[in-house]
């Protein structure tokens, strides 16, 4: 793989991975409003039909395809679930500490990329992850406390996330990328919708689906755009460089989801999450100076 391209993969990685943030804080200004699990819904219905009209205006019909369709749902499944915990999860927690606990990913992905895909590890990945979940103790242990089990979320979040780079990295050239991107995102719709129809009729107060009114509506299209198009700059970037080196890129999230959780949310964290996000920090630093080794 050439230096040239491994570089503006990870241009890619960053510029996906922060719009992805800006998304995040979007969706965390529906909290109360409408049940996260019905906010993946829509948010998907509408970025599916939109990869699918640019993909027919694109390629005709005979751009639409399902190469290694086994995968492909895996992808979906994996999005998801990604989507789905962590809408639930910045709901009920900072934006900067769920975010902070998802920079697990870059680790699992690296392991994941080793029994997977047979990518080269070694001791350090495998030390990365020990440190990584380290720090994500850290952070979990006051809001497990204080939310119980839903405090796991953003690390089952960030679990489908490494989950859906392993898929992404086995598709790629398998598809153009609106088609990649077309897939990932209408497979995942079944699944959420499942879980909204499910949360809606489980008798839980907060997953009731009511009549969203249009402001709910608009963020969610907002929000399915520029989703959709961090998750295009994200695929290109594992068609440029391995898994395992774009994702320590995510840890642009924190910057940004730590910025707009101060200035918008007025969430200011306290020294345990701070330490604990420090910690997964290093590890993924650690993680990242031995793949530029």
């Amino acid at each position: 793989m050439h230096a040239s391209s491994a570089r503006s993969g990870l241009l890619y990685a960053v510029c996906g991975f922060a719009l992805l943030s800006l998304g995040d804080a979007v969706i965390k200004s529906i909290a109360g409003a409408w049940p996260g699990t019905a906010v993946a819904a829509l948010r998907y219905s509408i970025g599916a039909l939109g990869l699918g009209t640019l993909l027919y205006l694109k390629e005709g019909r005979q751009g639409f395809a399902l190469p290694m369709p086994k995968v492909q749902i895996l992808r979906g499944f994996a999005v998801a679930m990604a989507t789905i915990c962590f809408f639930l999860s910045i709901f009920v927690m900072p934006l900067a500490e769920a975010t902070a606990i998802g920079f697990t990913s870059p680790m699992i992905t690296a392991v994941l990329s080793a029994i997977f895909l047979h990518e080269r590890t070694n001791v350090t990945k495998w030390m990365a992850t020990f440190i990584a979940f380290g720090g994500v103790l850290l952070i979990m242990r006051p809001n497990v406390a204080e939310l119980g089990w839903v405090a796991l979320l953003p690390l089952a979040a960030a679990m489908s996330m490494a989950l859906l780079m392993i898929g992404n990295r086995a598709v790629a050239g398998a598809g153009t990328p609106i088609l990649m991107q077309f897939l990932v995102a209408s497979l995942a719709v079944p699944f959420i919708l499942t879980a909204a129809i499910l949360g809606h009729f489980s008798g839980v107060a907060t997953l009731h689906i009511s009549m969203p009114d249009w402001t709910i509506v608009a963020r969610c299209a907002v929000v399915a755009v520029t989703a959709s198009f961090a998750h295009w700059l994200i695929f290109m970037a594992t068609t440029r460089a391995s898994a395992a080196d774009i994702a320590p890129m995510t840890y642009v999230q924190l910057l940004m989801a730590l910025a707009l959780g101060i200035l918008v949310f007025g969430d200011w964290p306290d020294m345990t999450s701070l330490a604990g996000s420090a910690i997964i920090i290093a590890s993924g630093l650690l993680l990242w100076r031995k793949s530029r080794a």
